[in-house]
């Protein structure tokens, strides 16, 4: 069956724009129709020859907006064949969006454009696109209403996973639900919170942060709350506070190379190759402005998810991208003004308990990005990097599915984390007070043992009982077990009398 719109052009253009998840082919069905890896499209749908340009409008139409695509085919469409069918339909929807993209792919206007005299046509279509402001363009009657810029732009689909989570209202539920906590409760959840996020986002890298590095990331993560705009300065500030290494602390963007090492020999362990180093700065430029504004412009996790998962990609410093990037995704929260000052859903926690969806979110992306560089192995550590692509899949890329990703962690970090934490806690209080009356142990051993002991299910191990067996009588030992599995078998009752 042959291709048709968006596969036919990055087909017979020989484009690097990246695979597509459902490429469009002629089938023997009476209608569009999506399934199976691919959409079906009825011969007497299909344009009916090979020109870029009817493929173009017809990609639009049916396929929606791919800008790394659009980015690559168009400047290839001759300003001639552009006007003569503009002139055939001057209020045509999808010939005024293609010609308002090719005036800024080509970086020239289309002289002799016939008059428009109809409303404004959407780039992404808000029933199938979570989308941006609206940016009008009077000159085609275009409203650019991306998620950014045309210097830099994401795209999410209106998925039902991203559509139930945003009806879940998962900031106001956690507003709530922090508020709900008496205020010492609160501080003893968020004290949890921001110690473990701070925890779990180091190890997302394999690093375990010293005391005084532990202490910089918690305060880092408190400063989300306070308004400060992205800037080249900031983002060398927060990266040189996240970083061991005074060599690899940085004052500005990364001027050379970077990649990703996997555990392979030579190229083949090279996993990612972010863009190169002039290309950087102006990526960054788009990046902050979509990032400073966006949180308050679209939903805040949307945001946060492109925001984050963009910085990872872009890797504008030597080291410290990826727990920044995780920084980055509260900042964006905290900016959207949706979340309270001063809370926090320790999303790196969940992300540490999901590593593998994680990577998965990450190399979506990174994967393909990486098919278009051929790596050379100079000698160790030394390589030689050719990009066979152009700026488009940096500037353009499908953030379904870390949005998707980034929803699910939110989610988590709410229902799962925080509250299983405050859970905890008030069971951990139920039984220090219940042991405190019977038995006369030092504090911080009793605590220690109560956490173990809730941990275990009501258990103390004899490896456990053996090491403080020296400080604590054995009949304590049982008092504590005896405590903790009361509270635990209350908590069961009330579990099932809610039921």
């Amino acid at each position: 069956m042959s291709a048709v719109g968006y596969e036919l052009l990055r087909r017979k253009g020989g484009l690097t724009a990246f695979a597509l998840a459902q490429p469009a082919q002629v089938r023997p069905v009476t209608k569009v129709m999506p399934g199976n890896g691919l959409l079906a499209i009825p011969a007497q749908v299909a344009p009916q020859s090979e020109d870029p340009l009817d493929h173009i409008l017809f990609a639009l139409k049916h396929e929606g907006v791919n800008l790394q695509i659009l980015a690559q085919v168009l400047p290839a469409i001759p300003a001639a064949q552009m006007l003569a069918a503009l002139k055939q339909t001057p209020n045509g929807q999808y010939i005024r969006v293609a010609a308002f993209l090719w005036e800024h792919f080509n970086g020239q206007r289309l002289e002799g454009r016939p008059e428009i005299t109809v409303g404004y046509a959407s780039v992404f279509d808000p029933a199938r696109y979570i989308t941006g402001p609206s940016r009008r363009d009077a000159r085609w009657r275009v409203d650019f209403n991306g998620l950014g810029s045309l210097a830099y732009c994401a795209t999410v689909e209106r998925t039902p996973a991203i559509e139930a989570a945003i009806a879940s209202d998962i900031l106001g539920r956690a507003n709530a639900f922090l508020k709900s906590l008496g205020p010492a409760m609160l501080d003893r959840a968020l004290a949890w919170a921001y110690l473990h996020e701070t925890e779990d986002s180091y190890a997302i890298e394999q690093e375990t942060p010293s005391e005084d590095k532990a202490r910089a990331f918690v305060q880092l993560l408190h400063q989300a709350h306070e308004g400060r705009r992205l800037s080249e300065d900031y983002l060398a500030e927060l990266q040189s506070s996240t970083v061991t290494n005074p060599l690899d602390q940085a004052v500005q963007f990364r001027g050379e190379q970077n990649w990703l090492r996997g555990p392979g020999r030579g190229a083949s362990g090279v996993t990612y190759v972010p863009p190169w180093p002039e290309l950087v700065e102006p990526l960054m430029d788009a990046w902050m402005a979509f990032a400073n504004d966006a949180p308050s412009q679209t939903d805040p996790i949307v945001a946060a998810s492109i925001a984050s998962f963009g910085f990872v990609f872009i890797h504008p410093f030597m080291d410290g991208n990826g727990r920044l990037s995780r920084f980055l995704f509260h900042k964006a929260l905290c900016t959207s003004g949706k979340l309270a000052k001063g809370l926090l859903l320790p999303v790196s926690v969940a992300m540490k308990r999901n590593e593998a969806d994680y990577l998965a979110a990450l190399q979506a992306y990174s994967r393909q990005a990486r098919e278009r560089v051929k790596v050379t192995w100079i000698d160790e550590g030394e390589y030689q990097f050719e990009f066979r692509t152009d700026d488009a899949i940096f500037r353009y890329w499908d953030a379904t599915a870390c949005v998707e990703f980034g929803f699910r962690m939110a989610a988590q970090a709410l229902d799962v984390e925080l509250r299983q934490e405050t859970v905890f806690l008030e069971r951990y209080d139920q039984v220090m007070r219940r042991v405190n009356e019977k038995i006369d142990v030092r504090g911080n051993d009793l605590a220690t043992l109560v956490v173990i002991c809730l941990d275990n299910d009501g258990v103390i191990s004899r490896k456990k009982r053996k090491r403080f067996a020296d400080r604590v009588p054995e009949a304590s030992f049982e008092v504590i077990e005896a405590a903790v599995r009361d509270v635990l078998d209350e908590a069961d009752d009330e579990d099932t009398d809610s039921e």
